[in-house]
């Protein structure tokens, strides 16, 4: 920064002209008078200066540069003219035939596509699916698929599955881009409006515009089904809003204006944070600048105490509460949409399950008493039942496991008897010694009187299926935790086989609903939490965060713990039956269901359990990376791979590097400036540094906001993170630009300016065809390789452009299909090489840790076999009859979408899916294996044109990473 060079005589002699020229006007955080660039020729204005009065320019912001520069009135330079609209409307028409080119290309499922398509599959359908992002921006594009005519049959399942021929097809896909790509267009013209409510030059805000245009990583976000572009479209507007709002506080507070301007600023707010928790960033941004705005009304003596308190007012009312109105709305739009059970049920809790159409439960008994048959619940870990199966731990006991099952499932059930008392006479043994079951140990609960389960009671639980008794003991460990404070719990009996006393538990109710008079005493179902203390160890049935290995099925862990943390240990029944109990009975038995929650309480459950699963989004991704790395632009995301055309998530490389220079730039300026201070200098006094310094100074703050706390999130996180920050470097980028090219002359800057644009545009269409899926060369694909980081597949591509008439189209229409109907079950498997990121309901043992519910889908996929067993038996389905269909039926990968859905809603009942086998055979090659065949020719031949290259010294080696 030159000017920072000044010398101190200079720089009084100019502090003693501006207060010269304004003697009424305090020391403002806001810079008043600037001189417009006569080499505007957007504008027109030539050396014209511009005067303003004292009142008009009080200073009501952060001192950000939200103002005029020095000598220029606020009117004047936020003014836009005739001229700068037929320049916003060429960068409109530019970004949108950027943006919407070849927007049908390609024409399958790309990345993340694969949840957020899906996610507007199950809007459509009604079905609850769990997500850590807000609903906003899922809803908009939800809205544009049904504006589209859309199903839902689609379930953009896999990366490369085609959109238009196919089952389920087609899908409105080029709508839904759609959206993003006209949100993508608008920030364009934002980025513009903004730099020149900042009182840039309109050059300046041109050129910064030009740096939106043509990055290649905002590019491809917005032209395909993903979020960031609507989040990046909603923080520009959030940030034109403030912006503008501020020029108007300098004009006329209170006015029209000024309300609807500080509304809309509210309602971008809660918008951004609707769309992405990265929105809560921007929120920090605008709030610092609204803290420093109010203490400097505060400080302000001239103005009354109630026109002060108007302020704080009127700022609570619409950037507080216009944002929390809006984040509700977007969930209640999004739980009434969302009105029927779906995959994301496991990770909520049963009550609110229940408001689900298609997971209610029917009204059960309250009163539980001694043989009674119940399905008992663990209350901490989200509703997994307690569950047996004939399975067996392989350590340890080797008895039969005791596990936490999340599904509705016949073997949930047990049977409440009473333990053997003082007052009981002694068993019988058998010839080994063994005490014997008892011809009525359950049947004589039945009869009357009944006995109901109270505080203090000694029980024993019957495994309904098995027959087998809740047991426990100390001589050995539980399977995975093996703790010495922790006990193995299994079931445990056999034939005729009465029981021992560690079999024994102690009911201890702990909590009952106020509302319930009974459930305090005595245990009622769905009112009462209690414990279950084992009589001869002190140890209390006990679940937690782990879950058991593919010999438990993926199942959480039930163990005994003498030392349990209290929600861990409660437990409640949730349904009961008993003989005694029915609607007949004199009197009439009292019966119980879940309270339905209200909208707040889903609300807030739902915030709990995003937060719970964003924060354990811990696993690796192909393509994942850490945020030191985004500035520099050190790698990108494989977005998609197909018949040899790839889109790979990159940079403009002279975009992401000026613009992050231009941070470090402003800040190494920033802190010489003050040093220069400390010795006395005063740099930072001179209206034009502070001009530049304030606006910079908002802009990098924006940019910190949007990137620093990365760096404390150990979750799983991807370049398109950086995004939002990229845009606050742009706009720094553009003034540290107007900063330095300020003293040229007007020729010299528009060359510079032309120059810079000039490479930028070089740098986009360097990269298009990884922006845009298109046609490229292996040779021009490793040219573009600048950095060892960038790991795109070039071996992929082929040496002739003409070769790519021999291979499959971008485009697959029906009509081509149909031609080659082959095709059809390639396409929907190809599309190697790129993955999709992580999202909630693919954590399942993970998240299981926290909601005791693994996703249906990856649970039945992790290997529930004696479960399918059972689904087998249910429909006559056996090994002997059909091996073939046996052996299918018995792989849980094998269910489609219906059945998963319905696993989900009625467990593991009669759901089973026999694969039709057939016998045909392939006697002549087909297309698809010629271009198969085709593809590895043309790989091998570019992996040796690669190592010739390498040879002869042609490829660049990069050795910064």
């Amino acid at each position: 920064m030159a000017s920072l060079g000044h010398t101190a005589a200079s720089m009084r002699s100019r502090q003693h002209q501006d207060a010269a020229a304004y003697p009424s006007e305090k020391p403002s955080l806001y810079s008043s008078g600037a001189q417009l660039d006569a080499s505007d020729a957007i504008r027109g204005k030539t050396g014209k200066l511009y005067s303003q009065s004292a009142a008009a320019s009080h200073s009501t912001g952060l001192g950000l540069g939200i103002g005029a520069q020095p000598g220029a009135s606020a009117a004047a330079t936020n003014t836009i003219s005739k001229k700068e609209h037929r320049v916003i409307a060429a960068l409109v028409l530019v970004a949108f035939l950027i943006r919407m080119r070849k927007l049908s290309q390609p024409s399958s499922v790309v990345f993340d596509e694969v949840h957020f398509g899906g996610f507007a599959s199950k809007y459509i359908k009604g079905r609850f699916f769990m997500d850590v992002h807000p609903p906003l921006a899922k809803l908009l594009i939800t809205l544009a698929a049904w504006l589209g005519g859309f199903d839902g049959d689609f379930d953009f399942k896999d990366i490369g599955r085609e959109y238009l021929h196919g089952d389920d097809t087609p899908v409105p896909y080029v709508m839904m881009r759609g959206l993003n790509a006209l949100l993508g267009v608008a920030t364009v013209p934002l980025a513009y409006l903004t730099l020149r409510g900042l009182s840039l030059r309109a050059s300046t805000a041109t050129l910064g515009a030009i740096f939106v245009l043509f990055d290649n990583a905002l590019i491809t976000q917005s032209r395909l089904i993903l979020l960031d572009s609507i989040l990046v479209f909603f923080t520009a507007l959030t940030v034109y809003f403030w912006v503008a709002f501020c020029n108007e506080e300098k004009r006329a507070p209170f006015s029209i204006r000024w309300w609807a301007l500080l509304s809309l600023t509210g309602l971008s707010l809660g918008a951004v944070a609707s769309s992405k928790w990265v929105g809560l960033f921007t929120i920090a941004t605008i709030g610092i600048s609204v803290i420093a705005q109010l203490w400097e009304h505060l400080g302000d003596v001239r103005q009354p105490v109630r026109t002060v308190a108007r302020h704080f007012c009127a700022r609570a009312i619409c950037l507080i509460g216009f944002p929390i109105l809006v984040y509700l709305f977007t969930f209640a739009i999004h739980l009434a949409l969302l009105h029927r059970s779906g995959e994301g049920d496991p990770f909520m809790s049963s009550a609110f399950q229940h408001t689900l159409h298609g997971h209610g439960m029917a009204d059960t008994y309250a009163d539980v008493a001694l043989g009674s048959t119940v399905s008992i619940k663990h209350l901490n870990t989200q509703g997994g039942y307690l569950h047996s199966h004939v399975a067996t731990y392989p350590a340890g006991s080797q008895q039969q496991q005791i596990t936490l099952y999340p599904h509705s499932d016949d073997n949930n059930y047990w049977i409440l008897v009473k333990a053997p008392g003082p007052e009981d006479p002694a068993p019988k043994l058998d010839d080994k010694g063994h005490p014997m079951r008892p011809e009525d140990e359950i049947s004589r609960w039945h009869q009357e009187p009944i006995r109901y389960i109270t505080h203090g009671m000694e029980i024993r639980l019957i495994h309904k299926n098995t027959d087998k008794r809740l047991h426990s003991h100390d001589t050995n460990r539980p399977p995975v935790t093996e703790s010495d404070y922790q006990n193995e719990v299994t079931a445990y009996g056999f034939e005729s086989f009465g029981g021992d006393a560690n079999d024994n538990f102690h009911v201890e109710i702990v909590a009952a609903e106020k509302h319930d008079h009974f459930a305090s005493t005595r245990v009622r179902s769905l009112r009462t939490r209690f414990r279950l203390r084992h009589t001869l160890t002190g140890c209390y049935l006990f679940s937690h965060k782990v879950t058991l290995p593919d010999w438990g099925f993926g199942q959480q862990e039930v163990t005994c713990n003498k030392n349990p943390t209290m929600p861990n240990s409660l437990w409640y029944v949730e349904t009961n039956s008993h003989p005694l109990l029915s609607p007949a009975a004199d009197p009439k038995p009292d019966m119980v269901n879940y309270r339905r929650p209200s909208f707040l309480d889903r609300f807030w459950e739902l915030q709990r359990v995003m937060w719970e699963t964003n924060a354990g989004l811990t696993d690796r991704h192909a393509y994942d990376s850490r945020p030191q790395t985004w500035p520099l632009l050190k790698r990108g995301i494989n977005f998609w791979t197909k018949d040899h055309r790839q889109i790979y998530l990159i940079g403009n490389p002279f975009v992401w590097w000026g613009s992050f220079l231009s941070v470090l730039g402003y800040l190494a300026a920033r802190g010489f400036a003050m040093l220069r201070a400390q010795r006395g200098y005063g740099d930072l006094k001179d209206s034009r540094v502070r001009f530049y310094d304030q606006t910079c100074g908002f802009l990098a703050l924006g940019w910190a906001f949007h990137y620093l706390p990365f760096f404390l999130m150990h979750r799983q996180l991807f370049l398109h993170h950086y995004l939002p920050a990229l845009y606050f470097s742009i706009l720094v980028a553009a003034v540290m630009f107007d900063f330095a090219t300020g003293a040229m002359r007007p020729r010299f800057r528009l060359v510079a300016g032309v120059v810079v644009t000039v490479v930028v545009f070089g740098g986009f269409l360097r990269y298009t065809p990884l922006t845009y899926g298109g046609d490229w060369t292996l040779q021009g694909c490793e040219k573009a390789r600048w950095r060892k980081g960038w790991d795109f597949n070039c071996a992929d591509f082929s040496r002739d452009l003409a070769r790519y008439k021999d291979w499959p189209p971008s485009v697959q229409t029906v009509e081509w299909a149909e031609k080659l109907p082959v095709s059809l079950e390639r396409n929907k498997t190809e599309g190697v090489g790129a993955e999709p990121g992580r999202h909630a309901f693919e954590q399942v043992p993970l998240r299981a840790m926290q909601s005791s519910a693994a996703d249906a889908y990856q649970h039945l996929k992790d290997g529930l076999v004696h479960e399918m067993e059972y689904v087998k038996d249910k429909v006559g389905l056996g090994h002997k009859e059909d091996p073939v269909a046996a052996g299918k039926a018995a792989d849980p990968a094998g269910l489609n979408q219906q059945q998963v859905e319905q696993v989900m809603l009625e467990g593991t009942g009669e759901v089973v899916k026999v694969a039709e086998t057939s016998d045909k055979t392939q006697t002549e090659p087909t297309q698809a294996a010629k271009w198969d065949k085709h593809a590895d020719e043309e790989a091998h031949e570019a992996a040796e044109v690669v190592e010739d290259d390498r040879d002869e010294g042609h490829l660049h080696d990069d050795e910064d990473e």
